[in-house]
């Protein structure tokens, strides 16, 4: 099938990309030609990352336009729409709460005896959470606007208002709805050319971090992220769990198989975008409506970044730990619920995850000059982050299906894709 092909390739890409990075770190003639190299590589990265945005934002508004119309009525709106908004409350609050729990066990930031000078500029802009900023940046003055910076969250507002005006006008919709879902059956016939260049993107990926950072990277935070990886594998087995007990193990073991390929992708790219496609493909393989996966999961790309919010506990205590300051446990609950508000509102910000720790740590008399600590080995721990935001936005998708009374169709077999 083709999805196990595209796997294996992206494994083989996966390795040759770790190979040919940590050849060039150690044999180029100096760390500027080996940033150089990188820089060449990262053009394949960067052209693949474009083109699945170039297939994002038309494939959002279409197939959410067209699950909304298919609703047939606004009750059904509000109610998947609640449900779909506690799940990602709870697994929000399971995420942080765990990252604080692991750094508090494990003391990653104890000795680590790298620190920078206080003062030390990192590079990252700090963002304090801005209420009037957050919701008007929620509403899209223009719609076209909206496209064509790729803002998702706005892109779903203006979809759900155009899904229940279509469901408004009934019959007169009928050739908007028919054009939309043309439309929707064209970007994934483009999503399959483009995934075509995914294995080349992840080695590029892989290879241009490593030839500039090294392997030695790994070693000198191998508590760190060994740590921070654990906390991610107890993330999935909740998650999983879960998720399971909702639809069942038997189907949550299968839905972790159709997602295997979304989750690679992801996790190489360390890019949750690049995903998006196949993973909305892949919850419709598993059986769940398009209605539903159409709704469910651009809200979770928004509101649900699950190993997004627990890197931001986990990283903002190790920075403490390492500069030898104590939070106590109602000070650590503080900046659970300030990263519970501040992680809603960095959607489609580049770095999402360091803005947030950036604007966290003041907050808590932290010199911000700590983040330059997790500067280096942001990328590896990205990686982990953005593929557990897969996981998790998968399992509240067939969660949430399951509630609906949705998910009856058999799982679907895979077509191969021709380019």
């Amino acid at each position: 099938m083709a999805s196990t092909k595209l796997t294996r390739y992206i494994l083989i890409a996966l390795v040759l990309g770790v190979l040919t990075g940590w050849a060039v770190n150690r044999y180029a003639a100096s760390p500027e030609q080996a940033k150089s190299i990188a820089g060449y590589l990262g053009i394949i990265t960067d052209v693949f990352l474009r083109l699945i945005k170039m297939i994002i934002a038309p494939l959002v508004l279409a197939t959410l336009i067209t699950g909304v119309a298919h609703m047939g009525s606004g009750a059904s709106i509000g109610r998947m729409f609640g449900r779909t908004l506690a799940w990602f409350i709870v697994a929000g609050l399971v995420s942080l709460s765990l990252g604080l729990v692991m750094v508090n066990l494990l003391h990653p930031g104890v000795g680590v005896g790298l620190l920078p000078p206080p003062g030390t500029e990192t590079g990252v802009a700090s963002s304090n959470f801005d209420l009037k900023v957050f919701v008007g940046h929620i509403v899209p003055k223009s719609i076209f606007e909206a496209l064509s910076t790729n803002e998702v969250l706005q892109i779903v507002v203006f979809s759900m208002f155009a899904g229940v005006g279509l469901i408004a006008i009934g019959e007169q919709g009928g050739p908007i709805t028919r054009g939309l879902d043309a439309l929707v059956h064209l970007m994934l016939r483009i999503t399959g050319y483009v995934m075509n260049v995914a294995p080349f993107a992840v080695f590029a990926a892989v290879a241009s971090s490593i030839a500039v950072e090294g392997l030695e990277i790994i070693g000198t935070f191998a508590k760190f992220m060994g740590g921070f990886y654990l906390a991610l594998v107890i993330l999935w087995a909740l998650l999983i769990a879960a998720g399971g007990s909702v639809i069942g193990f038997g189907p949550i073991t299968r839905l972790l198989r159709e997602i295997r390929e979304p989750f690679l992708i992801t996790f190489a790219t360390a890019s949750s975008e690049a995903s998006y496609p196949k993973l909305l493909e892949a919850l419709e393989r598993f059986g769940i409506s398009p209605r539903i996966a159409s709704f469910v999961l651009p809200l979770g790309y928004s509101f649900n970044l699950d190993g997004s919010m627990m890197y931001c506990a986990f990283a903002s205590l190790f920075i403490a730990q390492a500069y030898g300051i104590d939070l106590s446990a109602g000070q650590q609950i503080s900046m659970l619920l300030l990263l519970m508000v501040t992680s809603k509102g960095i959607a489609g910000v580049p770095r999402a995850s360091l803005v947030v720790i950036a604007a966290t740590l003041p907050f808590f008399n932290i010199p911000e000059a700590g983040l330059l600590l997790v500067l280096a080995i942001d990328h590896f721990l990205d990686m982990g982050r953005s593929a557990t935001n897969v996981i998790g936005n998968a399992i509240a998708t067939a969660v949430v299906s399951k509630w609906e009374g949705d998910r009856q169709r058999e799982p679907q077999p895979e077509v191969e894709a021709t380019a």
